[in-house]
């Protein structure tokens, strides 16, 4: 053991299991007791920042899903419904030629009415149901769209519909004329 005073000697210092009040003062020398300096673990606030990280981490992930999912659910609806849109016009152009070089009256034959918005439907990728009636066609697209980031939370995706209907017309419409 080094004398007290040199440098890397332990005086001062209380071996394992001795008593946690050091001795103050130069190594050596006279010295007072002095009780122990609070340990950073026996703070009060120690664990808060993990507590912290445990309520509000889960949460700013659940509200990010919920944006970018979000969007990607209204950009799914708009989608359904510009393809029921399309699906209906292609399906309105079925128009029964013999009866309008008859009578002028414009009407659909339904089953190349549904053909049309079917094969449309179809080279999408959505399903869909197709009506007719008269000279009206009404599509009703299903589309599914899968979710990014709310599979965290079990929502596997999000399932959009849109529906739109067209009218068969002749001529060009020009409005208030």
């Amino acid at each position: 053991m080094r004398p007290p005073g040199l440098p890397g000697s332990r005086a001062g210092v209380p071996r394992r299991g001795a008593s946690r009040l050091a001795v103050a003062g130069p190594p050596g020398g006279p010295g007072r007791l002095r009780a122990p300096r609070r340990r950073a673990a026996q703070r009060p606030e120690s664990g808060a920042v993990t507590v912290f990280a445990v309520l509000v981490i889960p949460a700013m992930l659940l509200t990010a899903a919920l944006i970018v999912d979000g969007g990607l659910g209204v950009d799914a609806q708009l989608r359904a419904v510009s393809e029921a849109q399309e699906a209906a016009r292609a399906g309105a152009q079925a128009i029964n030629l013999a009866v309008y070089r008859q009578t002028g009256q414009v009407v659909l034959i339904p089953a190349q009415a549904i053909a049309g918005a079917g094969a449309y439907l179809a080279a999408t990728g959505d399903t869909g149901t197709v009506s007719v009636s008269g000279d009206a066609i009404t599509v009703t697209v299903t589309r599914r769209q899968p979710a990014e980031l709310l599979r965290i939370a079990g929502i596997t995706a999000l399932t959009a519909h849109g529906t739109a209907t067209a009218t068969a017309e002749h001529g060009v419409l020009v409005p208030g004329g």
